[in-house]
């Protein structure tokens, strides 16, 4: 029986690229976006009918959205991906509460709820493994992005202690930290700008979405066995 998988975020570049690196490797996946409908349906091309769980739509902005996706999915799977999030760029001090409060839900309340909704299977089952998307600037912050570094070290944390909690039953958990990642959110970088941070990384480049994506199926699987409460890197070096 394949291995089943709920990637939160599907929709997202490095969202897709797990869900395609997952499913290669024979995982059943569900998948769960906002609003970006056209990408689900090119990842559902890609997906044989046999491994496909299910689509669900959910806003994990707000409360109510949060209520409804976990009350829309079953709690019975063996691994959970949180891909999803948005980024808020600009002055601390101009940033409304509103804005704080959606990338607070996003980030930290919907991974904390929907993972308490999943870790009762899991124990009985004792096994199970969730895998956070983070940032490179949730270890290191960054300026005009002072709330997102604050809610993606929030994830780092949460992974850490979570990690110690539920290893004694058989459950792992892990983050990755991308860095300069060639994807649209990247896209309001000038050439000069993009050219300029790729000189300070000692790979020379940005990374691909697959890349992390392969990054994450390798934290999934039982190659990594004996990996728990890490933070793992993909940033060419860059810090």
């Amino acid at each position: 029986m394949s291995k089943t998988c709920l990637i939160i975020g599907a929709s997202g570049e490095i969202g897709s690229s797990t869900v395609l690196s997952l499913v290669k490797k024979g995982y059943s996946v569900g998948l769960q976006y906002h609003s970006n409908a056209k990408s689900i349906d090119k990842l559902n091309k890609n997906i044989p009918h046999a491994q496909r769980l299910g689509f669900f739509q959910a806003d994990l902005s707000t409360d109510e959205g949060i209520r409804s996706f976990i009350n829309m999915i079953d709690s019975d799977w063996d691994s959970v991906v949180f891909a999803g999030g948005h980024l808020w760029k600009g002055l601390f001090q101009d940033m409304e509460e509103a804005d704080m409060d959606a990338l607070y839900r996003v980030h930290v309340k919907a991974p904390w709820l929907i993972t308490r909704h999943l870790l009762p299977s899991m124990i009985r089952n004792r096994e199970g493994n969730i895998v956070v998307v983070s940032s490179l600037f949730g270890e290191e912050g960054a300026s005009m992005e002072v709330a997102y570094s604050a809610v993606k070290g929030a994830q780092i944390s949460f992974v850490k202690g979570l990690a110690k909690e539920v290893g004694p039953s058989g459950i792992r958990v892990n983050a990755v930290t991308p860095g300069l990642i060639a994807t649209k959110m990247n896209e309001e970088l000038s050439e000069e700008e993009f050219g300029a941070v790729e000189e300070e990384i000692p790979l020379s480049r940005a990374g691909r979405t697959e890349e992390v994506g392969d990054a994450i199926e390798f934290l999934l699987s039982d190659r990594s066995s004996y990996i728990t409460g890490h933070i793992l890197k993909v940033n060419g070096g860059w810090s």
